[in-house]
């Protein structure tokens, strides 16, 4: 079943988040994912949106999006995200057909 990750990332050092997305592409592209937009302006519609980046991924399952992210790989570039933002990351699977 399709799983998409969205995350909700408020930047507070971009040098240090530069580390994390120069090394992103790499090792994302070996767990069959798509990365379906990053937009730092988003169209709030309702409520509050005080994000500096929405990231929408979309893995062809939970099981690959799980792998992407719990891999020693990533687990390593991410320490460049955490002390350079603060983050909600969320899985969501789509409907069934």
């Amino acid at each position: 079943m399709t799983t998409y990750l969205i995350a909700t990332i408020n930047i507070h050092d971009r040098d240090e988040y530069a580390k994390y997305e120069s090394g992103f592409m790499d090792i994302f592209a070996q767990y069959s994912g798509k990365l379906l937009s990053v937009d730092e302006t988003p169209v709030t519609l309702e409520g509050e949106w005080d994000y500096t980046r929405t990231v929408l991924i979309e893995f062809p399952s939970k099981t690959d999006a799980t792998a992407w992210y719990e891999s020693a790989a990533y687990q390593k570039l991410m320490q460049h995200r955490l002390a350079a933002s603060t983050a909600n990351l969320a899985l969501i699977e789509s409907p069934p057909a």
